[in-house]
């Protein structure tokens, strides 16, 4: 977009200048100050200075746009380390929750004895739990690898 604004500016300029060239090249007195020019084109000059700040505008909304990008990207690469570190505290407490719960199964197959099936079942049930957890980590895992290139 930045790109078509830039040439349809510099092509009214263009035109501009073609249409005007007379009135751009008719010979001006130029005083800087310390020193006074006799038959300068002022006209040109000042076309000559707008097309140079529309350039330089140009680049400088390009390179804004190229920081904002490596900003996002940044972001981006940080919220992978935190989602990975994450993942990895939550991988530690599902390890700490299966050790309490299959401690905790234990003494409740040898204080009933005879519900070990029930026991069993919910053993089973836990394991497909973590399995569905885990699997539903790796699904974002990927997500966010894919948004990140």
């Amino acid at each position: 977009m930045r790109t078509i604004v830039l040439i349809i500016a510099l092509v009214l300029l263009a035109i501009f200048a073609v249409l005007n060239t007379n009135a751009l090249m008719f010979p001006h007195t130029l005083s800087l100050g310390f020193v006074t020019y006799r038959g300068v084109p002022m006209g040109l000059i000042l076309l000559i200075v707008a097309t140079l700040l529309t350039l330089v505008f140009y680049f400088w909304a390009g390179i804004t746009g190229l920081r904002a990008q490596a900003d996002s990207a940044k972001l981006l690469r940080d919220m992978e380390a935190l989602r990975v570190s994450l993942d990895q505290q939550e991988g530690s407490r599902f390890a700490q929750l299966q050790t309490h719960l299959d401690e905790r199964f234990r003494v409740l197959e040898a204080a009933r004895g005879g519900a070990g099936a029930d026991v069993s079942a919910l053993t089973g049930r836990v394991d497909a739990l973590q399995k569905d957890v885990n699997l539903q980590l790796a699904q974002m895992d990927d997500y966010l690898k894919s948004k990140l290139g």
